[in-house]
């Protein structure tokens, strides 16, 4: 395994993290395709066995039964200082008032809800799922300040927004003198490469690190373009990331399977390869519900790409309506 600081922190993480959005109780929540807690520790240990010390969750995911299942997992299978844990904060967690967004009364209140489900004191890293508009980025970032300095988590992280929200929250944090978003869970694959217009950018020159989600495209870029999967088929959420240039998207696709089968490698390997070459990126986020899904991934990590590879890869790639936002 190797390993990377997490932008400018002394926070060291593997460069790949488990995405654990995959395991969770099927019956909660709105993923049919989540295995159980059997299943998943298998795929937890087996992270832990390959050197992956950095795994994120969220509270929504599977009404979270995932915080559950991945806490008890690692306090079985690691000790707690040798682990980095994710877990993120915005969704909604239960029907009316207070139930979901980023005020000062939900984030204090789902922080504590989350350390007692992951079976913690703290986490190492406490992220913003979304952006929510209908609170002042103020009150979100003092509050996000109080749960670091209250010693619930170590390091605060943001997810997908524009690149300018992220700026002023950057701005305002440095302003009042308040703990500071560290890192950017952002959407970056070789399908949707348009955070390399400005977020990418604003990262590097900010010291903040890149952890994208859903690098293999929620598997397109692992597959035929015509086959489908179980998840394909009931992710609703996935669905609006591919709507308007799938002729473009097919052969990038393409693209991927011609350099894969030219080295005799998975296809899985060529596009996490080409995310692990840019340097922006600290740790892809990966999801694994079949073993040989960690395999690819950990392979990936010993492949390097040749600057004719990866202009095939990069060339049928067309501009994209911005997605992963909401």
């Amino acid at each position: 395994m190797q390993f990377t600081r997490l932008g400018r922190t002394g926070l060291e993480i593997s460069r790949l993290c488990l995405g654990c959005m995959s395991y969770g109780e099927p019956a909660r929540g709105n993923h049919p395709w989540t295995l159980g807690e059997r299943e998943s520790r298998t795929f937890i240990r087996k992270a832990l066995d390959a050197g992956i010390n950095f795994f994120d969750t969220a509270n929504v995911y599977s009404d979270g039964t995932s915080e559950e299942i991945v806490g008890r997992a690692l306090r079985d299978f690691a000790r707690r200082e040798e682990v980095v844990i994710a877990t993120k904060v915005h969704g909604r967690m239960r029907p009316g008032a207070n139930g979901a967004g980023l005020s000062r009364k939900a984030i204090l209140h789902e922080i504590d809800a989350s350390l007692r489900r992951l079976g913690t004191d703290y986490v190492d890293l406490y992220q913003i799922h979304r952006a929510d508009p209908a609170t002042p980025f103020e009150e979100t970032l003092e509050a996000l300040h109080d749960v670091v300095k209250a010693g619930k988590a170590r390091y605060i992280g943001a997810s997908s927004m524009p690149a300018w929200k992220f700026a002023r929250a950057l701005a305002i944090s440095g302003r009042n003198g308040w703990a500071r978003f560290v890192s950017m869970q952002n959407y970056v694959n070789l399908l949707y490469r348009e955070e390399e217009r400005e977020m990418l950018p604003l990262c590097a020159a900010e010291g903040i690190g890149v952890i994208p989600w859903s690098p293999l495209a929620r598997g397109r870029l692992t597959r035929d373009w015509d086959d489908s999967t179980a998840r394909s088929e009931t992710d609703e959420f996935g669905k609006t990331l591919y709507a308007t240039t799938a002729a473009a998207d097919r052969a990038v696709v393409e693209a991927v399977a011609a350099v894969a089968a030219r080295r005799g490698v998975a296809r899985a390997q060529v596009a996490l390869a080409w995310m692990l070459a840019k340097p922006e990126i600290s740790a892809p986020i990966i999801g694994a519900t079949k073993l040989h899904h960690l395999d690819d991934a950990v392979a990936a990590l010993g492949l390097t790409l040749s600057a004719e590879e990866i202009a095939q890869l990069q060339a049928p790639y067309v501009p994209h309506a911005v997605a992963g936002f909401v």
